[in-house]
């Protein structure tokens, strides 16, 4: 790899302000000082540093984030505050995109990654992904809804959902329930909801396949995954 494509990877920088450093002598690789940026270069197997620091070449960026309402889940938006927007302009070079989406209005887990691989993989509908839902619903949720979404629910334009596993944890005028399913249709959690004539009124995903909310992240907090959640997911999109 190019040593001026390496350094503007890694945030370092435009190839021009690149070329600026290389100028400076602040690059050096293997203790030795540069100023050639199309030097190749093997940020794996040689030391290269930038006023003495180590750059660490990343590929792929995983991101667990606790998404709060009223922000959207997507790349960029004429109107709306995005997911990506949270982000800081380090994670934002990127280019990492959120891996499905929450309603608008939803919160909870939502993993952002530059890993098409990956992406595809949590997604495709032959994988299975489990996703687990915590609600609060206005109405009293029953053993008869339970054996419903065990059995699959038709949605108001005909489709009928994949069997959910619905719990109910407290019943009463508002209930409180975890409801896993294994697809994302829009809007789905509360359109299978009013097909038994209730109303979700939260919603928060607390889980998706292997990786699950860290309950320490604020609304709108993200971090890095850690080595054994990144190797559950690798697991997973293996299998």
């Amino acid at each position: 790899m190019r040593l001026d494509k390496l350094l503007a990877n890694m945030g370092y920088g435009s190839r021009k302000e690149v070329k600026q450093l290389l100028k400076e002598k602040a690059v050096t690789v293997d203790g030795t000082v540069v100023k050639d940026a199309a030097m190749k270069v093997n940020p794996e197997q040689q030391d290269v540093s930038v006023y003495g620091e180590r750059v660490i070449y990343t590929e792929f960026i995983y991101l667990m984030m606790n998404k709060p309402p009223g922000v959207i889940s997507a790349t960029e938006d004429r109107y709306d505050e995005t997911v990506i927007d949270l982000l800081d302009p380090l994670a934002q070079h990127f280019k990492p995109f959120p891996v499905g989406r929450l309603d608008k209005d939803t919160e909870g887990l939502l993993l952002i990654t530059n890993d098409g691989n990956l992406s595809h993989n949590l997604l495709s509908p032959k994988k299975h992904v489990p996703k687990t839902y915590y609600a609060t619903i206005d109405g009293i949720v029953t053993e008869a809804d339970i054996e419903a979404f065990r059995q699959g629910v038709e949605l108001d334009d005909g489709y009928v959902t994949k069997p959910g596993e619905l719990v109910i944890l407290q019943s009463g005028d508002i209930s409180e329930i975890e409801l896993t399913i294994q697809e994302g249709k829009f809007h789905q959690v509360k359109r299978m909801f009013e097909t038994v004539g209730k109303k979700v009124t939260y919603l928060k995903r607390l889980s998706m396949g292997p990786l699950v909310l860290d309950e320490e992240l604020a609304l709108g907090d993200y971090r890095e995954l850690t080595e054994e959640e990144l190797a559950l997911l690798t697991a997973h999109k293996e299998s």
